[in-house]
């Protein structure tokens, strides 16, 4: 199985106790010795001092622990990149921008494995092995070998045409993220089928085919890469929206949460051993704990990160463009929640305030609840007040009698309709104990606490990452202009969310303390 591990350290927030379990910041150590344009990295897992990475002259192996380095593949042609470098039991592979190599004795030497028969084919990007057959990705295909490498087939569906950007091989199941969506097959290779759709476009319009032919760089996706945790089977797809994760395989697929993220563009996914996230963006290396996103390269000033490598002592590299680095991380169960409370906290609203507020600007209060029920039993107490007023209209004939002096007087004439009027007061007691307005007050109960819920739980995490942020500030080198802007802007998001939740009340009460 080819996998690439990323360790990292871990901080949790407790907004209950407001304490926080770090890692302490890793210091950098720079393995380059003057090499640049790093894209890939190798650790032997058991003897760490054996170290395999892809430099902008070719691979360069080191036997004791990156102090010195050889030079043992130099790459000809255009394109020398070293894209990728795997190992599967006593083979090596380099995947390179002029074709694929192996090597057999740990990557002393090398042997071109597969050429391509144009440069798109030859630029290698990606490279699994499974029960004796071997998964190629290029820059303009998937291939497959069953021999060794002896010959190669290319997969004739859509994979045979498209940019290959990761592998995941897992017994018989092969899942291959390209630039025109995932594909998985259960049977080696032998049949494919799309498990995530995404179109590809052209110069950045979404459509619905592509031409095989047309120029690779006109193409775009929002894909990135693909990983798969061995523990839960998950598969965690970046993109250029966040990280998308499925629990069954690839047959439904979900957003993971962006929260902590300075950019969306995610470059790189790798699940650890231990069941934890990491991501690689423009920004940095993050770690995804307690449903958010942390950074761990703070102190990184490598210009951007192409690939993360960890060996089972807990040494993390990464391949940059400015070198190869190298940290010792080192999980710290120290708390300093008095020491930031005291720092940062006494700058800020109460947490309990914020709270308060939002709930207020939402409408969502207890005592809205409450009143309701009260003026619910309240009303059986009032009577039912009936008023109902008719018209007699039946015919009424009376003699008119009177003077015998005039004109009419012994005359049938009709009376004049008459006016009923009815008043009644009722009371149904039983209401005393139970009336229908209960249960429609019940449903909307259940619906205020429940948006209440989700308020309160996205103002808690505003609130405190904006604190988090703050920190990181503070921690930044002066001369680190790019990152601080990043922070300082991601701050000023954060204190605008905690305004639309609280209507204003966030940056006011800000001005008060101040």
């Amino acid at each position: 199985m080819l996998k690439s591990i990323i360790i990292a350290s871990v901080i949790w927030v407790g907004v209950g106790n407001w304490s926080w379990v770090n890692a302490e910041e890793p210091e950098w150590e720079d393995l380059s010795r003057g090499e640049f344009d790093f894209r890939s990295v190798w650790v032997e897992p058991v003897d760490q001092k054996v170290i395999l990475a892809g430099c902008r002259s070719g691979v360069v192996r080191s036997e004791d622990g990156g102090a010195n380095w050889r030079n043992t593949l130099s790459v000809r042609g255009d394109n020398r990149a070293i894209n990728f470098l795997a190992n599967d039991r006593d083979n090596f592979y380099a995947c390179t921008g002029n074709g694929l190599f192996r090597s057999n004795n740990q990557g002393r030497s090398w042997n071109r494995l597969f050429r391509g028969r144009n440069s798109y084919e030859a630029d290698c990007q990606i490279i699994a092995a499974s029960a004796g057959k071997l998964f190629l990705g290029s820059n303009s295909g998937l291939f497959t070998s069953c021999d060794n490498g002896r010959s190669w087939q290319k997969v004739n569906n859509k994979l045979g045409s498209s940019r290959i950007l990761a592998i995941v091989v897992e017994s018989n199941n092969v899942y291959v993220a390209c630039v025109d969506g995932v594909f998985k097959s259960k049977d080696s290779g032998g049949t494919w089928e799309n498990i995530f759709v995404k179109h590809s476009t052209e110069n950045g319009k979404e459509t619905e085919e592509m031409n095989e032919d047309r120029d690779e760089e006109e193409r775009f996706s929002d894909i990135r890469y693909l990983a798969r945790d061995q523990r839960s089977g998950y598969l965690y797809l970046a993109t250029a929206k966040g990280v998308v994760v499925s629990k069954d395989e690839g047959a439904t697929w979900e957003n993971l949460t962006d929260f902590g993220l300075l950019s969306q563009d995610v470059l790189m996914v790798s699940v650890s051993k231990d069941s934890d996230l990491y991501a690689v963006t423009k920004s940095g290396i993050f770690i995804f704990k307690s449903g958010r996103w942390q950074e761990l390269s703070f102190d990184l000033a490598a210009g951007d990160i192409r690939f993360v490598a960890v060996d089972d002592k807990d040494n993390l590299y990464a391949a940059c463009e400015k070198g190869l680095f190298r940290s010792k991380i080192e999980l710290s169960a120290s708390f300093k929640a008095a020491g930031l409370a005291n720092e940062y906290l006494s700058g800020e609203p109460k947490i309990g305030e914020v709270q308060k507020a939002a709930i207020k600007y939402a409408e969502v209060e207890p005592e809205k609840i409450i009143n309701w029920r009260k003026q619910a039993a309240k009303k059986a107490l009032l009577p039912q007040f009936d008023v109902s007023a008719g018209r007699n209209t039946t015919d009424l004939w009376h003699w008119e009698t009177g003077s015998s002096t005039k004109n009419e007087d012994d005359n049938l004439r009709r009376g004049h309709d008459s006016l009923d009027w009815d008043v009644s007061l009722s009371w149904d007691l039983g209401e005393l104990v139970w009336n229908n307005d209960q249960t429609s007050i019940d449903t909307r109960s259940r619906l205020m606490v429940q948006l209440r819920d989700d308020i309160l739980d996205e103002v808690n995490k505003t609130y405190f990452e904006r604190i988090r942020v703050k920190d990181e500030i503070n921690n930044l080198a002066i001369e680190d202009r790019k990152k601080r802007f990043e922070k300082e802007l991601r701050l000023q998001e954060l204190t605008a969310s905690l305004d639309s939740l609280t209507g204003g009340f966030f940056s006011q009460s800000l001005q008060q303390v101040k």
